[in-house]
């Protein structure tokens, strides 16, 4: 079973880069455009896709021309059209579902809810079977502990988002840096209650920042949690734990299994105070 494949646009491109991730975490593939005429020409050259996912102001050519051109031609007319846009005054809605949409998600995004949201208004969006057989599903968790800090070092700023908009609503605390001299800065400041970090920056590997902090008194107790899309292969996991970390994780990584890792490093430090 071929994965579906969801045509993607908006101008803004950390919003471009969170939708991205959050469906192909999904199990789903994508193809980001960024405005609607680009999205012509995309659909233009591929038939196959699945749904498309269109905010509504955009340059070039915004979401209700795009709605009403795609509407337009049998080929594509059939296709759910979803629209993801932070309008919020009173008519919006009615006016985005009489342009063409099927339905629309709100922004800003809440991870946890925007693919429970878009397979609601797309019945027929299947998340593909893994190839291998899935791991036992975590126990559900209790909520977090309140006031709790996590500091994540990540150069990408649709990364830093991504964190941001999964953990906060939570309860958690969430510091971000984008570089290893400013989260060392932040530790030392606020002491966290776990770190998360990006392996391969341009100003400094994320294994020189866990030997800084491992090697500061202060610090070297906060456990320490990698988390990559780049730098997955034995050796460099084996170099992140041997080097401190509780744990080391790929991207992209669905939601709910890295709020229970989250949760486990958490709880194990808290296990051995």
């Amino acid at each position: 079973m071929s994965k579906p494949c969801l045509l993607v646009i908006d101008d803004n491109a950390i919003n471009l880069a969170l939708i991205g991730y959050l469906l192909t975490s999904a199990g789903w593939e994508t193809c980001p455009a960024e405005n609607g005429a680009q999205a012509l020409k995309l659909l233009a050259q591929r038939h196959d896709f699945a749904a498309i996912l269109c905010d509504i102001q955009m340059p070039v050519m915004d979401g209700y021309e795009f709605a009403r051109q795609v509407k337009a031609q049998p080929a594509w007319a059939a296709v759910p059209l979803v629209a993801v846009t932070a309008l919020a005054m009173v008519g919006d809605r009615d006016r985005i579902l009489a342009a063409g949409f099927d339905g629309y998600v709100s922004k800003p995004i809440e991870p946890v809810e925007f693919i429970a949201a878009l397979k609601n208004i797309v019945p027929s969006l299947e998340t593909p079977p893994p190839q291998a057989a899935p791991a036992p599903a975590p126990a559900p968790l209790p909520p977090p502990p309140a006031g709790q800090t996590i500091l994540v070092l990540d150069d990408t700023p649709s990364n830093l988002q991504l964190k941001r908009d999964l953990l906060q609503p939570l309860g958690y605390r969430v510091l971000t840096a984008q570089t290893p001299a400013v989260a060392m800065a932040l530790a030392q400041a606020e002491r966290p209650h776990l770190i998360i970090s990006d392996v391969g920056m341009p100003t400094g590997s994320g294994f020189d920042f866990i030997a800084e902090v491992k090697a500061d008194p202060a610090l070297r107790d906060i456990p320490f949690l990698f988390l990559s899309a780049t730098h997955w292969d034995e050796r460099a996991r084996a170099r992140g734990l041997a080097l401190g970390a509780r744990r080391y994780l790929r991207r992209p990584i669905d939601s709910q299994t890295l709020l229970y890792e989250i949760r486990r490093c958490l709880d194990d430090s808290v296990s051995a105070a």
